[in-house]
């Protein structure tokens, strides 16, 4: 994607939730414990931008950590309670893949796994992306250009985007 020159911000109105979620292979001579929670994400991320209704608004990586032992992907989501949903019966890819951890990696330590859930309400959060692509909430939102208030991070926090500032971005 060709980055989009300028400062620019993302358009969010609302609540949002923040969901960082990561693996750490512990031992690599065990492959055939992490192999297959590695494998486990792409199915699951797939399904989620193919149904938006599920609350699901976009995500970041996975990336991996420069010792390459640690991966991290961060997500948006609308409500805790539409990824909750997810997490447990919606369309039973995860709660599948929770078992097949649990039968199959748990015990012998060589994959860890961990999550972070923020809950986020509006005007609690702001960003910036300079001579980026479409990035992060920007991405997984719309992204608009930095003008008036916008300008600095206070602006940012204090107030949405307006749609006049919108139409002319």
């Amino acid at each position: 994607m060709s980055p989009q020159t300028g400062r620019f911000t993302a358009k969010h109105e609302g609540p949002l939730v923040v969901f960082l979620i990561g693996m750490r292979v512990n031992n690599w001579l065990r492959w055939r414990d992490w192999l297959p929670v590695a494998r486990a994400m792409e199915p699951m991320v797939r399904y989620l931008y193919q149904h938006p209704e599920s609350g699901f608004l976009g995500a970041n990586g996975p990336f991996l950590s420069l010792n390459f032992r640690e991966t991290v992907m961060v997500q948006y989501w609308r409500s805790t309670e539409d990824l909750e949903r997810f997490a447990r019966q919606e369309p039973d890819l995860h709660p599948e893949a929770w078992k097949q951890f649990f039968r199959q990696s748990f015990k012998g330590g060589a994959v860890g796994i961990w999550h972070e859930t923020y809950q986020v309400e509006a005007g609690a959060f702001e960003n910036v992306y300079i001579n980026m692509p479409p990035y992060g909430l920007a991405q997984a939102t719309k992204a608009v250009k930095v003008r008036g208030r916008l300008e600095s991070m206070r602006g940012r926090m204090s107030e949405a985007p307006s749609e006049a500032q919108v139409s002319r971005a």
